[in-house]
């Protein structure tokens, strides 16, 4: 490897981090992680650095331009972990390209291309016909990670799906009879709460809801705002108008996804009480199609979802080729008695085969051992 080559990997590595920071906040955009340099007597430095904002806008680009201010950025290089926009919008007139164009640098490092045929390579093209150099495909792998929620929205209209699963050391989700477990401890809780905070909607099943009537919000301090869209999937709409997501539809969104089939007059009292109702088609099953549903979601901008669905819901997920992240969260405790098992044989089958699943990484979280599974494409 070069030096080049080693600066720009560790300058894009600082573009994905700092783009991670606005996950779940910027769909139905991606969150584009960019930064500016200059070249000094001691090497190039950062004069700026930015991400998409709330919203989808600005893009990363933009923000990184409209932070270093006028002229600041004339002759330095761009790092973007997306292809820069090449197309005007309603809500941008100025694509990322002019921008970068207008903005002076003379080079642009970039991780991957716009998935969109339409526009892949688009705005490479343009940026070289104007004399600036392009590189590309610099830690390709890690952004396409980083983008997958954008990527499969754009290539197969649905979001990337994060399935999280808490168990005992004997490995029960729940106690008999579905009964509630305060598995995980105070550290793993702190840290599903960031993940909630990550992604742009939390996904469970109406059984998880009836056993557990969950608030499904982001409860860190000073981030609450982050709370994402909670999404139930309730095939015959049993989700009760006195639970704790009912009562606090009209301050977080709830929308629940049921099947063509459910009752109008549920339907209609939800709504009243402040509940987005929506519906799929039904599966040979009498439930509702998780494919469809997704597809629903994915139509509505999400790009990003946590499932803490149970473990029903996350077999289903996996078996239908849905499930593009598996995080399985282990406590060191044990259930006396027989209960709900968290990671039933099909799934933990999916896991242990390598053409299906690989092992990311793993550690601990407080007293709790994790292991993160990520989907191979």
């Amino acid at each position: 490897m070069t030096d080049q080559a080693a600066l720009d990997r560790a300058f894009m590595r600082q573009a994905l981090d700092f783009g991670a920071r606005g996950q779940g906040t910027t769909w139905p955009n991606p969150c584009v992680g960019a930064l500016v340099t200059q070249d000094t007597a001691d090497g190039p430095v950062i004069v700026a650095r930015g991400h998409t904002q709330p919203g989808g806008r600005p893009h990363g680009e933009a923000n990184a331009f409209d932070r270093v201010g006028p002229n600041a950025a004339a002759g330095g290089t761009l790092y973007v972990t997306l292809e820069p926009c090449s197309q005007r919008t309603i809500r941008a007139a100025t694509p990322c390209v002019e921008r970068t164009i207008l903005a002076g640098v003379t080079r642009v490092v970039a991780a991957m291309a716009d998935p969109n045929p339409l526009f892949r390579g688009l705005g490479f093209a343009l940026l070289r016909t104007t004399g600036i150099r392009v590189t590309t495909g610099v830690m390709e792998a890690e952004a396409q990670r980083a983008h997958r929620g954008h990527v499969l929205r754009v290539t197969q209209g649905r979001p990337m799906v994060t399935f999280k699963v808490a168990r005992t050391a004997n490995g029960y989700a729940g106690g008999a009879g579905g009964a509630r477990l305060a598995v995980s401890c105070p550290a793993a809780s702190a840290w599903v709460h960031l993940q909630r905070a990550h992604h742009d909607a939390i996904m469970l099943g109406i059984g998880s809801v009836l056993a557990d009537d969950p608030l499904l919000t982001v409860r860190l301090p000073g981030m609450a705002g982050r709370s994402p869209v909670r999404v139930v999937l309730d095939s015959h709409l049993r989700l009760p108008l006195d639970g704790h997501l009912v009562r606090t539809a009209r301050d977080v969104p709830v929308w629940v996804v049921a099947t063509e089939a459910a009752p109008i007059a549920s339907e209609t009292a939800l709504v009243a009480a402040g509940v987005e109702v929506m519906r799929v088609s039904a599966g040979s099953d009498g439930h509702l199609d998780l494919a469809e549903a997704l597809q629903l979601l994915g139509t509505r901008g999400i790009t990003r979802v946590f499932s803490e669905g149970g473990p029903t819901v996350g077999e289903k997920l996996a078996l239908a080729g849905l499930a593009d992240e598996i995080i399985v969260s282990t406590s060191p405790n044990v259930l006396g008695e027989p209960g709900i098992v968290a990671v039933r044989p099909a799934l933990a089958a999916m896991l242990a085969d390598p053409d299906l699943y690989a092992l990311a990484e793993t550690g601990l979280i407080g007293h709790d051992r994790f292991e993160h599974f990520v989907r191979i494409s």
